[in-house]
């Protein structure tokens, strides 16, 4: 009799412990887990920005990031020297991205940041928003500057689950270019990522009325800063390192998501530094989950 008893407490033990393993387990992987994602114009580092130029500016950068702690980074106007300032004072971060001249090293980048300690990388990629989407260096229809857009199949560690994440930078003076810029992307989205939640950001160079946003939004994306549940920041988000008036500041800058993600909240950052700006553009951002 002693025997029984001892053997049936073992085995509720077991079983106790299998349901609880069992337990969290499912609580890891079914549950949507917030992420934050953040879309973020460095402006490039040219002189003629005097005291605004690059070297003023980055540690300020890099800390108000780090404070932020976005999972998801998209940056634009990234020119190489910079990308080695983010990677040294970000390296929390995994980085990717390529050169819009010659695909590898040349000329601004539009990388994507990940959270090293919460995705795996699963592809990469990038391609020119042009005609010719594997050639880099040429300029796309009437668009002013050759164009890039960088993409990342990411593997979320907290919930298991695959997100797609595109960055781009569309052309500010190329109406064409701009259109079908967001087209090619929508197209290289359903190549590349079909059936998967998928997050786009950029500096658009254009209002929320305008094309691009609208082709977006019939091919089923949410404008985050629509979308959100909670919506915080002003509506504008370029502001030419503060000499724009404040009524005339244009959006710019966009965080899109498919109908496979929820928006929670969206906030437009109108920090400063003591002692200038982080850059001529707000950077913004957004908390999403992604549903079933």
């Amino acid at each position: 009799m002693k025997h029984s008893a001892i053997s049936l407490w073992l085995l509720c033990c077991l079983l106790g412990t299998a349901t609880l393993l069992g337990s969290c387990k499912q609580s890891g992987t079914s549950q949507p887990q917030p992420l934050n994602v953040m879309s973020f114009n460095i402006r490039l580092d040219v002189a003629v920005d005097s005291a605004n130029s690059w070297p003023y500016r980055k540690a300020n950068v890099c800390h108000m990031l780090s404070y932020y702690a976005p999972d998801l980074l998209g940056m634009q106007e990234v020119l190489p020297n910079q990308l080695a300032d983010l990677k040294q004072g970000l390296p929390q971060y995994t980085a990717i991205g390529v050169g819009r001249d010659d695909g590898k090293d040349t000329g601004e980048y539009s990388p994507v940041f990940f959270r090293t300690d919460r995705f795996e990388l699963l592809k990469q990629g990038a391609f020119s928003l042009s005609e010719q989407p594997d050639s880099f260096g040429i300029k796309g229809w009437d668009a002013a500057y050759n164009r890039v857009a960088t993409w990342v199949i990411l593997r979320d560690k907290l919930t298991d689950r695959q997100l797609a994440y595109f960055n781009t930078h569309l052309d500010h003076i190329g109406v064409t270019a701009r259109r079908e810029g967001i087209r090619l992307i929508l197209q290289k989205m359903k190549e590349l990522a079909p059936g998967l939640p998928t997050i786009l950001t950029g500096d658009f160079n254009c209002l929320p009325t305008d094309e691009p946003s609208q082709i977006l939004e019939a091919a089923d994306m949410q404008n985050a800063s629509k979308a959100a549940a909670i919506a915080y920041g002003p509506t504008w988000s370029f502001h030419n390192f503060g000499r724009i008036p404040v009524e005339e500041r244009p959006l710019l800058d966009y965080i899109y998501v498919n109908g496979n993600t929820q928006v929670t909240r969206y906030r437009n950052i109108q920090d400063t530094p003591e002692n200038g700006y982080y850059s001529d553009h707000n950077p913004v951002m957004a908390e999403i989950s992604i549903q079933k």
